[in-house]
């Protein structure tokens, strides 16, 4: 797979609502660093309305949950697979 760059702010913004027990979040996050992809990471521990508000927008209470430029990719499977597929490059350029 093509590894890029990538840096939030300019065109491409990623959001990745997170636990610090999950070990799916550190999976999916590994993912983003070693493709150089910045992210906002926002971490729903402890935090029921911040849960909330990512179960309302992802229709999931699963973590992690994953946009990219406002468009909901799903959880660290689905990020993965976008991957494997070569589409996730697609999204993040």
């Amino acid at each position: 797979m093509e590894s890029r760059k990538f840096t939030v702010g300019e065109r491409v913004m990623v959001e990745i609502y997170t636990t610090k027990t999950c070990p799916y979040c550190y999976k999916a996050k590994n993912l983003l660093n070693k493709l150089g992809v910045s992210y906002q990471e926002i971490s729903v521990d402890f935090n029921k309305s911040l849960r909330a508000e990512m179960a309302a927008k992802a229709g999931r209470t699963s973590v992690p949950q994953i946009w990219i430029n406002g468009q909901h990719i799903g959880g660290c499977d689905d990020l993965h697979a976008l991957h494997d597929q070569g589409k996730l490059v697609e999204l993040l350029s």
